[in-house]
């Protein structure tokens, strides 16, 4: 006899998992930095540029605004695998280099005046950009 449920009815038990793990995996979070190629492209890597961004800071005026929305993937999505200059509604700015970019988030490497860190950032938070 197979049972059906409704939203409305409480849903049957499911078994305890550990957060955040996979099978084979240990305990941990799943992120941090990416493994492998991007998407399968062959030979494409998604570690950090092996040099530093360009030596200039980029004019606001250059970038996208994009005032109180959320920036849109498919915007900023042309700028993976290149030099990005990021404006966050913080107040912050930095060079990134993206390696992902989804429906909401974005997450590659942000230069800190010094070397390359991994981070991921809530499109929302993205007050412009421009990508060179």
């Amino acid at each position: 006899m197979h049972e059906y449920y409704h939203a409305e009815e409480r849903q049957p038990p499911r078994p305890p998992r550990p957060p955040f793990q996979q099978p084979g995996q240990g305990f941990g979070p799943p992120f941090g930095p990416p493994s492998g190629t991007p998407g399968g492209a062959p030979g494409a890597s998604s570690g950090p540029p092996s040099g530093p961004p360009p030596a200039f800071t980029p004019q606001q005026s250059q970038s996208q605004g994009v005032g109180v929305f959320a920036v849109d993937p498919g915007a900023i999505r042309p700028c993976t695998f290149r030099y990005v200059f990021i404006w966050l509604n913080t107040g912050e700015r930095f060079w990134a280099w993206l390696v992902f970019v989804g429906p909401r988030s974005a997450a590659g490497w942000r230069w800190t005046g010094f070397r390359w860190i991994y981070f991921g950032v809530d499109l929302r938070n993205i007050e412009s950009f421009v990508c060179f």
